[in-house]
């Protein structure tokens, strides 16, 4: 129970102090995904200095960032991708890069980070030959007006 304890006093600590960067700085930061994140990368830190991390408690975190990051990058997507493709292919592939950090397994994070960043890629890019919905609005009314 005391990483349960540390964990949350952690995220909490980070996203106090990610609230008040984002005030002070007037940038936008999500405390929560700025604490949680913060938390996850210290434990990892101090992972590689020797210390014993709980490695369960650091894949849920790191599991927490993929899913948040999937959903958060869903409000870009360019138009005409699927929201539902979007995510059944990212948090796979996002899970799998989260066990390949925390497994230490290099060549299978590498290849998970390439195909992360291949579908951040393909569906936050717009097509080039694609028309944006406002544009064939636009034309549709243009078209009107000169109709009569």
């Amino acid at each position: 129970m005391n990483i349960v304890a540390a964990t949350i006093a952690s995220i909490l600590a980070l996203a106090g102090l990610a609230w008040a960067a984002g005030r002070l700085l007037r940038i936008p930061l999500c405390p929560i995904c700025s604490g949680v994140a913060g938390t996850w990368l210290w434990m990892l830190v101090a992972r590689n200095f020797g210390v014993a991390i709980d490695l369960s408690m650091l894949s849920i975190l790191i599991g927490g960032s993929v899913v948040g990051s999937a959903y958060q990058l869903e409000k870009r997507l360019a138009g005409g991708r699927s929201s539902l493709l979007w995510k059944v292919l990212f948090i796979p592939a996002g899970f799998t890069a989260a066990y390949a950090l925390v497994a230490t397994q290099w060549a299978l994070l590498a290849a998970a980070l390439v195909m992360l960043l291949l579908l951040i890629a393909y569906f936050l890019w717009p097509r080039d030959n694609a028309t944006s919905p406002n544009t064939a609005v636009q034309e549709l009314e243009s078209k009107m007006k000169n109709c009569c």
